[in-house]
């Protein structure tokens, strides 16, 4: 069995709120790591992305860093979704 794809958000970010929403509304499984207030997590998020902006998704070996949706169902095309 595959990994859970792992999505880092911050509190209060309309756009990790937004990927929440889809990610829930088309039946995604998925593990949330908020990374406001944990700092390990945040360190995790920039080492695996290179950057501080949230959300991040990390799923299989492919990355996308600081998304909207519009970003998000293309690249869950690519992943076979």
């Amino acid at each position: 069995m595959s990994e859970l794809p792992k999505l880092y958000v911050k509190t209060s970010c309309p756009w990790c709120e937004e990927a929440i929403e889809y990610l829930d509304g088309a039946g995604i499984d998925y593990e949330t790591i908020t990374v406001t207030g944990n700092a390990a997590a945040m360190r995790d998020m920039v080492d695996l992305s290179g950057q501080s902006k949230a959300p991040v998704l990390f799923w299989e070996g492919s990355l996308l860093t600081d998304f909207g949706v519009d970003e998000l169902i293309p690249f869950l095309r690519a992943q076979g979704i």
